[in-house]
């Protein structure tokens, strides 16, 4: 079983990684034991998310074992520019100089671009016009998201769409079968 890690963070925002866990907390209790969810933060304290949720990280970052990580998750915040994030990024770094999968949504993508994580893969960052210049910018392209090897970023208007990236990503279901799921939310008729 490998670890799915979400970093967790003071004003992490809510909407774009809850579809990535409840998916893979589905998927647990339906018998699926390839992945394990483990909620990590800087310090094994207590943060809100935009949302005004309280999250309990279940372990600290400094416990978290790369070798075991099948994918670091990173969500938006308003934290991302000015805030402490310098360990995460390191990690995000190791991993991706060992080619394990990384996904950054929203100011994720912007600390990311800043850190100069992005330089060897095609990425989107969000609001993008704010981040004109930066290791890698040549490899920006404009959409929603992007997955390029074992990167994932999306534009934090795209939560489906990055959720649906992480899933191919993490092999969750054939093509079929990721595309029906997020067809099944993007497709819904108006009820009104």
């Amino acid at each position: 079983m490998a670890d799915v890690v979400l970093y967790a963070f003071d004003t992490m925002a809510d909407w774009e990684y809850a579809y990535i866990t409840t998916v893979l907390q589905m998927q647990a209790r339906g018998g699926d034991d390839r992945y394990r969810l483990v909620v990590a933060g800087a310090t094994g304290e207590p943060v809100t998310t935009l949302g005004g949720l309280r999250v309990l990280p279940e372990r600290a970052l400094t416990e978290v074992a790369k070798d075991d990580i099948a994918l670091l998750l990173l969500p938006g915040g308003n934290t991302w520019l000015d805030g402490p994030h310098q360990q995460v990024l390191d990690l995000a770094r190791r991993l991706l100089d060992a080619r394990r999968p990384v996904a950054g949504i929203c100011g994720a993508t912007r600390a990311m671009a800043r850190a100069g994580l992005l330089e060897r893969h095609a990425h989107v960052v969000d609001a993008d016009a704010d981040e004109p210049d930066y290791p890698g910018s040549a490899s920006r392209v404009h959409a929603s998201v992007a997955h390029d090897g074992p990167l994932v970023t999306a534009i934090g208007e795209a939560p489906l769409e990055f959720s649906r990236a992480v899933f191919t990503l993490l092999d969750l279901d054939d093509a079929a079968g990721i595309d029906a799921w997020y067809a099944s939310f993007k497709s819904v008729p108006d009820a009104r």
